[in-house]
C-alpha cells in the first residue's frame, strides 16, 4: 500500500512574497491589454471614435497602474526586509553597542588601498 506524504506545507509570508512577485510580472501585460481596450470600443451613436471618454480611461488606468507599482514595490521591498532579517539575526557585538569594532572586524581583512595617481607631466609649448 502506498504511503501517503504530508501535504506540502509553504510559509505564508514566503508564498504572499512569490504571489506579489508574480503580479508585479504580469502587470507589464495586463497594463498592454488595458491600454488597447479602446481601440476596441464603438461608438453608440456616431461614427467618429469617442476620444474625450478613451483620454479619461487612459489617463485613470495609466494612475491605477502607478498606484499598483507602488503598493506591490512598497509590499516586496517590506517582505525582502524582513527576509533579510530572518536570515541574517544581529551579532552579540553589534556597532550599535561598542562603536562598530565588531562590526569591522567581522568585514574580514582590509585591503591596501591604491597608492594616489601621479600628476601627468607639464610641457610648455614655447621655450624661455
Amino acid at each position: 500500500m502506498p504511503q501517503q506524504r504530508p501535504p506540502l506545507f509553504l510559509a505564508r509570508r514566503a508564498y504572499r512574497r512569490r504571489r506579489m512577485m508574480d503580479a508585479a510580472r504580469l502587470m507589464p501585460f495586463a497594463a498592454g491589454v488595458l491600454f488597447l481596450l479602446p481601440a476596441l470600443w464603438h461608438p453608440a451613436s456616431t461614427p467618429e471614435p469617442d476620444t474625450a471618454w478613451g483620454t479619461v480611461y487612459l489617463f485613470a488606468i495609466w494612475m491605477l497602474l502607478i498606484v499598483a507599482a507602488y503598493l506591490l514595490s512598497n509590499g516586496l521591498l517590506a517582505a525582502m526586509r524582513s527576509e533579510d532579517e530572518d536570515d541574517h539575526p544581529p551579532h552579540a557585538g553589534d556597532a550599535s553597542e561598542n562603536g562598530g569594532g565588531a562590526k569591522a572586524a567581522s568585514q574580514g581583512p582590509m585591503m591596501p588601498l591604491a597608492a594616489p595617481p601621479t600628476p601627468a607631466p607639464r610641457f610648455e609649448s614655447e621655450p624661455r
